[in-house]
């Protein structure tokens, strides 16, 4: 793969460039370590103009529910009665049903009742297997829907009531009624972008890949670093781009999808005193206040003697007529 190249700027965001040629040093970088695996980059040259395209992760970092879409092209989603089992793409001709597209839905499937406690082991009915590229992945979480109380058996008729409105995707439980979901915390799903994509174009897309009906406006994505800084994507940057400058390694930083009125950014300067407990916190704001004090002495002796001099020079300049 050549790096090389002629010397121009890359934008990277709003008033922000980079030279190409350290693009492609970081991009090198970045291929190197995901080498042999699906999130290595491609690039090309298209009209004079670099661009960068491959798979992003990001993760799930949801505080509330979100809504899922249960229609698609005017179409209601409905399981065959018959069936205990059904999975979008699949052929529904022997139920009169029309056939849907693999690509329109990601895989949803009815599960039955019985099988909801046993979903955090990987024998469960909606076992993670590994899954191909721009598939909807999603780690496991329990939802409302998997709670079972003890000692009130149901009938059959709300076992078949269940079965019919109990949904899941890749895993994940949620309400077929209420179409409600929260993605397990720091669970992670990827997309494929480009380098010229900015951020609301990769929210919407992440949104549209799980068919979410909630407006890419009440999102953002951030970077979230291990430190505890949080920097927020502006809607001019370029999450790709933002993504190789950072570095390959998600032990250091991650890209995160979250709420825009949940989460607060938090700059290095603040990142590096968060992990501290409150007795050592207290420790320096103590010395802070100290060097405060200090430095304002300083500053009043130098201002009361300048005060001075220019008094005195005051008191020079009008005595001066009077001894001539």
């Amino acid at each position: 793969m050549d790096y090389g190249g002629c010397e121009y700027l890359v934008p990277c965001g709003k008033d922000k460039y980079i030279s190409k040629n350290e693009l492609l040093l970081h991009l090198k970088t970045y291929n190197i370590y995901y080498e042999g695996q699906n999130l290595q980059l491609r690039h090309r040259e298209e009209e004079g103009e670099l661009i960068v395209e491959g798979l992003l992760n990001i993760s799930w970092g949801l505080r509330r529910p979100i809504r899922l879409q249960m229609q698609d092209d005017n179409q209601r989603i409905r399981p065959p009665p018959s069936s205990s089992s059904w999975h979008s793409g699949c052929n529904l001709g022997a139920h009169g049903e029309s056939v849907l597209k693999p690509s329109t839905l990601p895989d949803i499937q009815v599960t039955d009742a019985e099988a909801t406690p046993n979903m955090e082991t990987p024998e469960s009915g909606a076992a993670i297997k590994s899954q191909p590229e721009e598939t909807p992945q999603l780690m496991r979480t329990r939802s409302d829907v998997g709670v079972r109380r003890r000692g009130s058996p149901r009938t059959p008729s709300e076992q078949r009531r269940i079965r019919r409105h109990r949904f899941s995707i890749n895993g994940h439980f949620y309400n077929h009624k209420t179409s409600v979901f929260t993605p397990a915390y720091g669970s992670v799903t990827n997309v494929r972008i480009n380098s010229t994509m900015t951020t609301p174009q990769v929210l919407k897309l992440l949104l549209n890949k799980f068919k979410i009906e909630n407006s890419a406006e009440e999102f953002a994505l951030y970077i979230v670093h291990t430190s505890g800084e949080k920097q927020k994507l502006r809607a001019s940057d370029y999450p790709l781009i933002a993504r190789i400058l950072q570095g390959p390694c998600e032990q250091v930083s991650k890209v995160f999808l979250m709420e825009k009125d949940q989460v607060e950014e938090v700059t290095y300067d603040v990142a590096q005193y968060i992990k501290f407990e409150m007795p050592v916190l207290r420790s320096f704001i103590q010395k802070l206040e100290e060097e405060e004090d200090r430095e304002v002495k300083k500053l009043m002796r130098k201002y009361s003697i300048l005060r001075l001099m220019i008094e005195q020079r005051l008191e020079e300049i009008s005595e001066g007529p009077t001894a001539m």
